[in-house]
């Protein structure tokens, strides 16, 4: 955990020092600002990589990489009241050399918030957040087994609490009741109690022995929820923007706390060309990850066993792709 909160020092850092606005943006938000009503619009991407080798000496593998992305938005706002909704999908597959494709990316997001303004810039705020993918994950590409799938897991959180705004730039919500609900709906998953749902019970001391009990399809959490976005244009066509989720569940060991870490560097380089650099980074107490070696075989513990246990899952993607904005600027 100290590396986490190491790593977002870093990055909030970087957030300080960055400043103002993409120029052909600004007619359009100063059009916009001070109308109330729906603000509707998004982003569409699609990324493409392809490394192709004949008969090179040096050796290595042909590559084929795709990647698509759909962000949007519909924010409401009239007097006092604020009701901001985002969904954002994405999908990717790679190729390499003759191996099957095999899933690199994938996402279903969608955030949901109601305010009512309090003070200058606090508001009263509901928040609803649902989390999963769009098709099965394996760990390897030969895709014998399956380790996720759309619902398994699948998140749904809701929470009471504040928004703090004091700019365009920056958002805190604050919430100190939640509900995080985790679903996992394929049963051969929740009978591992892979995500942290209750495990099934067998006769024996493994699963090969009968069973007693199914494992549980889902699991409920209370507790206490932190969310943070900032963004902000850190010169002409380059701006970034960090969002960070931060759950304890209050009846179990509330000092290991949920992250989801998602930041992203946009540097435009014509109207419909950008370049992207992402990471996102999650730590999750409850969902337990068999450790590997450089060449892909388990790690083992002094008896033999592989190591699994809690890790922190890192990722991040450097793309060049098309990319191509539509409706209303978001605020």
């Amino acid at each position: 955990m100290k590396n986490i909160f190491l790593a977002l020092c870093l990055f909030m850092g970087l957030g300080v020092y960055a400043q103002v606005t993409d120029a052909e943006s600004d007619l359009r938000t100063q059009e916009n600002d001070t109308t109330e009503g729906w603000k509707t619009g998004g982003v569409f991407g699609a990324n493409f990589t392809q490394v192709s080798l004949t008969n090179w000496a040096a050796g290595g593998q042909s590559s084929v990489s795709l990647n698509g992305l759909l962000n949007v938005f519909a924010d409401y706002k009239r007097g006092n009241t604020a009701w901001d909704n985002n969904l954002n999908l994405s999908y990717g597959e790679t190729q390499l050399g003759g191996s099957d494709w095999i899933k690199s990316d994938d996402r279903i997001l969608f955030n949901s918030k109601y305010g009512k303004k309090a003070t200058e810039d606090w508001y009263y705020a509901a928040l609803l957040n649902f989390k999963s993918q769009f098709a099965p994950g394996y760990t390897t590409a030969a895709e014998e087994d399956k380790i996720s799938d759309f619902m398994a897991p699948g998140y749904l959180l809701g929470a009471l609490g504040m928004d703090y705004k004091p700019n365009e730039n920056l958002t805190v919500f604050i919430s100190p009741v939640t509900a995080k609900l985790t679903v996992v709906n394929i049963q051969s998953l929740a009978d591992r109690g892979d995500y942290g749902v209750e495990a099934a019970e067998y006769a024996g001391d493994n699963p090969d022995s009968t069973k007693l009990k199914d494992g549980k399809n889902t699991r409920l959490e209370v507790g206490g929820y932190l969310r943070m976005m900032y963004k902000k244009d850190i010169m002409e066509n380059v701006s970034f923007q960090t969002n960070i989720d931060l759950f304890s569940n209050y009846s179990e060991d509330p000092q290991n706390i949920d992250v989801n870490w998602d930041n992203v560097l946009s540097m435009k380089i014509n109207k419909f060309l950008t370049s992207t650099i992402t990471t996102s980074l999650i730590y999750d107490h409850d969902i337990k990850i068999q450790e590997t070696k450089s060449d892909g075989t388990p790690k083992l513990d002094a008896e033999g066993n592989p190591e699994i246990g809690p890790r922190t899952q890192f990722k991040y993607v450097i793309a060049v792709g098309f990319q191509y904005k539509f409706g209303d600027k978001k605020d």
